[in-house]
């Protein structure tokens, strides 16, 4: 039977919605890979979010570093500042010392050493003590055996200075403060030395080829023997020692006579009185007689306390 109408709603069963299709879906699936922007903003699929790339950045390659004007210019300023700064650099040292003339010192070869060092150990058999020239300019050590060094006098100043460490180590005294005050002290000698030789050439007027170089080089040749009597101090003992000191004096005497002998010239000025031709002669000896004997003073006086 019909039903009245009052206050109730006839309703009809609601028929369930059908799954989405494919072609029906409300929202894309956006998780695979981001969106990019395109021309007009929006992002568009398919943007790589690593980042821009080489060619994007402006300037991350290379190419684009030197084809950059600015940085091209910062490299040309940098590089004319070092090259002032070089020259500066070589100019002041220029004013108290020639490079060059420096480098000269130091043109050795293993064959000059070797040969150099049998004639400082033992000059006696050495006959040929003139320095040659090639055009008024002495030649390379490498290239004279009588031609002075700095390299023997270095290297032999380093190793007396390594051995003094070891025998204040072997008697158990060896402490910074003593191994800097030997080196100190030996220095210091040398160039007192040095300065002694340069006055008296000066006082006395006596002209010479020696250049301040050449007197280091001279002087330096005594650490060669003070090595060699360290050495017999610490193999033999006390009489060891003295048997190293007597020959590494005598060959050093003998050594610097006969060089300095070819380096130092009279004066050719002489005075009114006509003294001067008897006395240049006389003043070459006796300078050249002093240094030699006083090498063994100072030998003895670096390497007593390192032999006990």
């Amino acid at each position: 039977m019909d039903l009245p109408h009052q206050g109730y709603r006839a309703t009809k069963p609601r028929a369930r919605a059908a799954p989405p299709t494919a072609d029906s879906v409300l929202f894309d699936d956006t998780s695979s890979a981001a969106p990019a922007m395109n021309s007009q903003g929006y992002y568009t699929p398919g943007y790589n979010m690593a980042g821009p790339s080489n060619d994007m950045q402006g300037g991350a390659g290379p190419n684009n570093l030197f084809a950059d004007p600015m940085a091209n210019a910062a490299m040309m300023y940098g590089s004319s500042l070092a090259n002032q700064g070089k020259d500066i650099v070589n100019k002041e040292i220029s004013r108290f010392m020639s490079i060059n003339k420096l480098k000269y010192f130091f043109a050795v070869d293993t064959r000059y050493v070797m040969k150099k060092l049998m004639i400082l150990m033992f000059p006696y058999t050495h006959q040929d003590w003139e320095v040659r020239y090639h055009r008024d300019t002495p030649l390379t050590p490498r290239q004279d055996v009588n031609a002075p060094d700095l390299y023997i006098p270095t290297m032999a100043f380093i190793t007396y200075i390594l051995l003094a460490g070891m025998a204040l180590g072997i008697q158990k005294r060896f402490s910074p403060e003593v191994l800097g005050l030997c080196a100190s002290t030996a220095l210091v000698w040398v160039i007192i030395e040095v300065l002694v030789m340069l006055l008296s050439l000066y006082l006395l007027t006596v002209h010479s080829d020696l250049s301040t170089f050449d007197l280091i080089a001279y002087s330096g040749y005594k650490y060669v023997g003070m090595i060699f009597t360290v050495l017999c101090g610490l193999l033999f003992g006390s009489d060891g020692y003295y048997v190293g000191l007597a020959w590494s004096s005598c060959a050093l005497m003998f050594f610097i006579v006969r060089s300095l002998k070819m380096k130092i010239i009279p004066s050719l000025s002489t005075d009114t009185m006509g003294t001067g031709s008897s006395t240049k002669p006389q003043f070459r000896l006796y300078i050249t007689v002093v240094t030699a004997v006083f090498q063994p003073i100072i030998i003895y006086w670096l390497t007593s306390h390192l032999v006990r």
